[in-house]
């Protein structure tokens, strides 16, 4: 025969079944958490842009020691005078085999890689200035670039065989004219033209 509950128990049980159902439903909802979003398309071209337009690294410039050793790796040594449109060669210190380069010419100049590391380290040539240049070629544009930076740019004061010539950095910079001076390491370098064009002389 069927139980007959006690009237003051009904609504304890009645209270009971709410809490459970109200548990059931939070457990499923749990489950049923929608995913993540996946990365749409817009989005990953974005990220790939921004990457790409960061040249990768290419490392670290060669350094120089000596004025000889500067000479000797030059595919052009100049001497002349920064020009808004390129630069224009005032004596031809030391070319290579086959260069039609001659004092008169004018030749363009290229920025250095960005790609480098060293980059943000180097200076500018900037119109009106009169330097000693010494040179590498790109046979696809023909244009030229300083030697790593810097370490091939002579800043020129004065005129003829005793005018100064001293690197443009003070730390991107040889140390001696045929053998280097460790000691004087990071204090840049001074000299004569008259001391460059000897050093050129004797480098075949």
């Amino acid at each position: 025969m069927p139980v007959v509950l006690p009237h003051r128990a009904r609504p304890l049980l009645a209270a009971a079944a709410v809490l459970a159902a109200a548990a059931l439903s939070a457990c499923a909802g749990a489950d049923e958490a929608p995913p993540a979003a996946a990365p749409t398309a817009s989005s990953s071209t974005a990220v790939a842009d921004a990457t790409s337009s960061q040249p990768p690294i290419k490392g670290k410039l060669r350094g120089y020691t000596t004025v000889q050793e500067l000479t000797e790796a030059a595919e052009l040594v100049v001497r002349g005078e920064v020009e808004a449109a390129g630069f224009r060669v005032d004596e031809v210190l030391r070319a290579a085999s086959g260069s039609s380069v001659t004092a008169g010419s004018r030749i363009t100049l290229a920025g250095l890689d960005r790609r480098t590391a060293d980059m943000a380290q180097m200076s500018t040539l900037d119109a009106g200035q009169v330097v000693v240049l010494y040179l590498a070629q790109d046979s696809a544009t023909a244009s030229f670039r300083t030697l790593s930076g810097d370490f091939g740019v002579f800043d020129v004061e004065g005129a003829g065989e005793g005018a100064t010539v001293s690197t443009r950095s003070r730390t991107m910079a040889v140390t001696g004219l045929r053998a280097e001076d460790p000691a004087t390491a990071g204090q840049g370098f001074r000299t004569t033209l008259g001391e460059l064009r000897a050093v050129a002389a004797q480098v075949k």
